[in-house]
């Protein structure tokens, strides 16, 4: 049943709003938590029920905030369902979520989403999403890392959490630029306020909620794509904490899969269409963006680099080294 809100905007189409998303799902406990800590925040209407969640708009910002039943990664479409059922344009998607991992180390961590390099193409995944696409990264994915580093050290927190990223990874399929902002590793730190309140504080002041200016991008800005390196990327993280560029996808050496080279061919395999998706996605989410690749280049063999490096150059990508970006940003 449509009320409040969503009819509101439906009398007048010309006043549709366009707004971000944050995204959470009552299947998730670590996602519950982080709802209710932004909703403490204040400053949102009255729950309108779409039928396809809960909706809570803020009463100053383009920003709705949306509950729904089904595990968030299984959501495919749910910006076009949206802007349907709300009556409003979807500029980006901040999923909050849980984060697992094997090592079960507590962590707060954000990434990029889409399957890249995973085959067959255009099947469904496993963790959500479909096999061989990406979705837009958040323009706001450095801004929001960087945030939360700063605010989690200010508070002890890395005391208790790894204060990460990841690489592009899971589902669902979008059309819109989107982000996990993720609590993890275990049931006892899903339920922590301390993480979620700090997420939600790291949310408001990119956003504007706080009456600051929201982060915004600029066409003209430096954008890092990163290629190789395990899944939470040690050596682009450490360009990103120590500068100021913004970031699109980063893709681990597991989402760049290579066949050896035969008879000096070209090497197979999906790592061209993961990058080229990746670059091709990331440039959409950053419009007018000089765009350059950072690559983690111990992870690949020679001949990898070398094909990495012809592709990159066939796309018009320049490759930077990690210390001419660090000595760049202390200029």
């Amino acid at each position: 049943m449509l009320e409040g809100v969503a009819m509101r905007l439906r009398r007048d189409p010309r006043r549709q709003p366009v707004v971000t998303l944050l995204l959470a799902s009552s299947a998730d406990a670590a996602s519950l938590n982080l709802h209710d800590a932004v909703l403490r925040l204040g400053g949102w209407e009255e729950a309108s029920d779409l039928g396809h969640g809960v909706l809570r708009v803020h009463g100053t910002c383009p920003v709705h905030l949306l509950l729904i039943e089904e595990l968030h990664i299984y959501a495919d479409g749910i910006d076009r369902t949206h802007e349907e059922a709300a009556g409003c344009g979807v500029d980006e998607v901040l999923v909050l979520s849980r984060h697992v991992s094997a090592t079960k180390i507590p962590a707060l961590t954000l990434h990029a989403i889409g399957l890249p390099g995973e085959v067959p193409h255009d099947e469904k995944g496993q963790a959500g999403g479909t096999k061989g696409s990406v979705v837009p990264p958040s323009p706001r994915f450095a801004s929001l890392f960087r945030s939360m580093l700063t605010l989690a050290r200010s508070r002890g927190l890395d005391e208790e959490f790894d204060l990460t990223l990841e690489t592009t990874h899971h589902g669902p399929l979008l059309d819109r630029p989107a982000l996990y902002i993720e609590i993890g590793s275990t049931e006892a730190e899903w339920s922590s306020v301390p993480a979620a309140e700090l997420w939600a504080e790291v949310i408001s002041d990119n956003l504007g909620l706080s009456g600051d200016e929201p982060v915004q991008w600029t066409p003209g800005g430096e954008v890092m794509i990163g290629l190789g390196g395990g899944h939470y990327a040690p050596r682009h993280k450490a360009v990103l904490s120590e500068s100021d560029l913004w970031v699109g996808h980063l893709l681990a050496n597991y989402a760049l899969p290579f066949e050896e080279p035969i008879d000096g061919e070209a090497p197979g395999g999906a790592w061209r269409h993961s990058i080229q998706v990746s670059v091709e996605s990331t440039l959409s989410a950053f419009p007018g963006a000089n765009l350059f690749a950072h690559l983690d280049k111990k992870s690949f063999k020679g001949w990898q680099r070398r094909a990495i490096l012809d592709l990159l150059s066939d796309l018009d990508v320049p490759v930077r080294r990690g210390r001419e970006l660090n000595r760049a940003s202390q200029l």
